[in-house]
């Protein structure tokens, strides 16, 4: 018993997981916070200013706004522990209602931009690590080092308004609003993955040029090993384990940038459910929102942290 209390792999869990529930606490308490900070009333705001004075004291009152904020909180932490986020202003749904039917859309768009990024980055920065290597090939390194900087540097919504006039409106290839077959997935996923792939591409070329100086690699060459073997299993895991942790902030990126792109696009998921909740002012909405977006962000980070632990053990004994 002592011995397994010992482990530096159950030490490392029981601190991630320790941070996981401070930082759940913390961001669930600033979804709360966020609605008593805002000026004004949100039930007046979401029942417009000729509502009756009554009918917005009996809202309040169902809502329990009209409680002390300690008795507020504490029911707000008892409806998230029970999936309860509360009910919206406008359409008086329940909230989780509201987000479990457009969470999938959302969910299916980062995903897919995700695997995007990746079937695109990594064969793309390793092979333009392998043939720049010391120093070969000044015009390609120049050539994509410029392009991948340009294509990180815009915008996604910039992106998907340029996607949305090139292939929807000039050309009518694709279609450009709504969720309507596969493909309708294209111009928001392709706005989604390009710059993140850009980036990765450029980062893991880099890492590919250090991997191939390192004296594994070339004790592998003096075996005269195939270069395909190489390259693909002495080279490239090392490379890509040092990405591991930019692609998880990637695909965080990914989730956070969802909600500029679905409004581009008419995308029926939570990015342009928070923004028209917003415009309404239907905060409840926007709280549950913002706390699954935020959870979201959290099990990403989580996951990134326990797979660097499965391939580097080391990091995990070191932390412990």
């Amino acid at each position: 018993m002592d011995a397994a209390l010992d482990s530096p792999w159950l030490r490392f869990a029981a601190r991630r997981a320790g941070r996981l529930v401070v930082s759940l606490w913390v961001l669930v308490t600033a979804s709360f916070l966020m609605i008593h900070l805002i000026p004004g009333d949100p039930v007046r705001a979401a029942l417009g200013p000729t509502a009756p004075a009554s009918l917005v004291a009996a809202r309040r009152a169902s809502l329990g706004l009209d409680d002390p904020l300690w008795l507020q909180y504490v029911h707000y932490l008892q409806g998230v522990l029970t999936g309860d986020l509360g009910t919206s202003l406008t359409s008086r749904l329940p909230v989780s209602q509201v987000i479990s039917q457009r969470l999938p859309a959302t969910a299916q768009l980062a995903v897919l931009a995700f695997l995007v990024v990746v079937a695109l980055a990594v064969p793309i920065g390793v092979a333009m690590g392998v043939l720049t290597r010391g120093g070969r090939a000044r015009r390609r390194e120049l050539a994509f080092s410029s392009a991948s900087v340009v294509a990180g540097a815009v915008p996604d919504f910039l992106l998907g308004v340029g996607l949305v006039y090139v292939f929807g409106v000039q050309l009518g290839w694709l279609p450009v609003a709504g969720q309507r077959g596969a493909s309708s997935y294209v111009l928001p996923v392709l706005a989604l993955a390009v710059g993140p792939a850009a980036a990765l591409a450029r980062i893991l070329r880099v890492e590919m040029l250090s991997v191939l100086q390192a004296d594994h690699v070339r004790t592998a060459r003096a075996k005269r090993l195939p270069a395909p073997k190489v390259y693909l299993r002495h080279a490239m895991p090392n490379a890509l384990t040092s990405t591991i942790t930019l692609g998880g902030l990637l695909l965080s990126a990914l989730v956070a940038g969802t909600v500029l792109v679905e409004n581009v696009f008419a995308w029926p998921g939570l990015g342009s459910t928070i923004v028209s909740s917003i415009l309404l002012k239907d905060y409840s909405v926007v709280q549950g929102i913002v706390l699954v977006y935020g959870a979201g962000v959290l099990l990403v980070n989580l996951t990134v942290d326990v797979v660097l632990a499965l391939l580097d053990p080391r990091s995990a004994i070191r932390e412990s």
